[in-house]
């Protein structure tokens, strides 16, 4: 537990203090580290963190210093650290500081990035606006590293502005030398596509009608080409069946060098294009028949089954992130509004949601897991080791004693 806490301090130890020197009576990193473990064990709000805070009480005090403890706020001692204390430090720590300390944390734990697929997407938090305050939900974009189910960075997209300002942003913050990123629709851009390959990445974005005459010619070109059976060009075919659910999922996908389309609208525009490619996707239910046809362009060779592994590793952004911290973090259903605490506390659930996915050894759902680190202090150290010293800690030995 001594290795873990250094690890934590060493992360997230340079955050500056929002309080005035006189109302301290906890120390910061003491809030900090009960806030994380809390939320690692399911806590969605300010009362849940203390309430872990008074259940752990006796198992903390082995690793923290807790001068004044942790009583239930019910108890009018001005010196309880409860739900206020932990509500009022996160309305007021400075979330561009949390938000490197999140990064620095990330560089320990992903030591290699090429030939990650990078999906880059937004998120709205829908219950953190504030009619009152003429406040909206809070809007960030994320970057997930599909084979490694990591939440790599966020940033928020500024009120009265769009992920499209946003995205090069968050590109400056990751080195992303040699991975695929993808985006999609809003974020086809050619700046956006500029960036990408400025930074010694490549890129997959999809292709929509926001680009009206570039996507009306690509349609146009494909729906020709098919009935023609491709004849004469050179093309990369590549065929999926996935069966589960009750459903039959067929993808195909089609890759086609930028050339075989002679004259393509603006080409220059996009930094590095190199190909264009073309998905159909055929979903079979007990009852009905839907197909889905989407368009992309992208800075890869025509390579028709890695860039179909890169469309369908995108919708991981979605289903192992956005969708994981809405169901079992209760992220969308959160009231968490006030200053600055809406935004550190979803990177608070982005850290617990890393953690949780770098413990591999308990073989259940994130959920399940999430409720063990409650139950289980052993169990919430093997997690906490996973995300903060795994190189240090052998997992075929036992779970050791705080």
């Amino acid at each position: 537990m001594e290795a873990i806490q250094q690890s934590l301090l060493e992360n997230f130890g340079q955050i500056k203090d929002p309080r005035v020197e006189r109302t301290k009576k906890h120390q910061l990193t003491d809030i900090l580290l009960i806030a994380i473990l809390a939320v690692i064990a399911g806590a969605q709000g300010w009362e849940d963190i203390e309430n872990y805070g008074i259940s752990k009480q006796k198992w903390l005090e082995e690793f923290l210093v807790l001068p004044n403890g942790i009583p239930d706020a019910r108890r009018l001692a001005t010196a309880s650290l409860s739900d206020d204390t932990f509500r009022r430090v996160f309305e007021f720590i400075n979330p561009e500081e949390l938000n490197r300390c999140f990064l620095r944390w990330i560089e320990t734990l992903v030591t290699k990035m090429g030939g990650e697929i990078i999906p880059i997407d937004g998120k709205t938090i829908r219950g953190s606006y504030d009619r009152n305050q003429d406040k909206s939900a809070l809007h960030l974009i994320s970057a997930w590293a599909s084979e490694q189910s990591l939440v790599l960075a966020q940033m928020k997209v500024e009120d009265k502005s769009n992920e499209i300002t946003a995205i090069p942003g968050l590109l400056e913050l990751l080195d992303i030398t040699g991975s695929i990123i993808t985006i999609d629709a809003m974020g086809t851009q050619t700046e956006i596509a500029k960036k990408i390959i400025d930074k010694k990445a490549d890129y997959v974005l999809a292709l929509k009608a926001n680009h009206p005459t570039l996507y009306h010619q690509v349609e146009q070109w494909f729906e020709t080409a098919s009935a023609q059976n491709f004849q004469g060009i050179d093309l990369s075919y590549d065929q999926r069946i996935e069966k589960g659910h009750h459903r039959t999922e067929i993808r195909q996908v089609w890759s086609v060098p930028v050339s075989a389309l002679g004259e393509l609208y603006q080409p220059r525009i996009w930094a590095g294009l190199q190909s264009l490619v073309m998905v159909v996707r055929e979903r079979r239910l007990w009852n009905k028949t839907t197909r889905e046809v989407q368009f992309y362009l992208t800075s890869l060779h025509s390579d028709a089954q890695l860039l179909g592994r890169a469309i369908r590793k995108h919708w991981g952004i979605e289903n192992q992130a956005h969708w994981t911290l809405d169901c079992t973090f209760g992220e969308d259903a959160c009231r968490i509004r006030s200053f600055h605490s809406p935004r550190n506390f979803a990177l608070l659930r982005r850290i617990a949601l890393n953690a949780l996915n770098r413990e591999q050894t308990y073989k259940r759902s994130l959920r399940q897991k999430m409720k063990r680190t409650g139950m289980d202090n052993d169990y919430m150290i093997r997690v906490l080791s996973s995300g903060f010293i795994d190189s240090t800690l052998d997992s075929s030995q036992p779970l050791c004693q705080a």
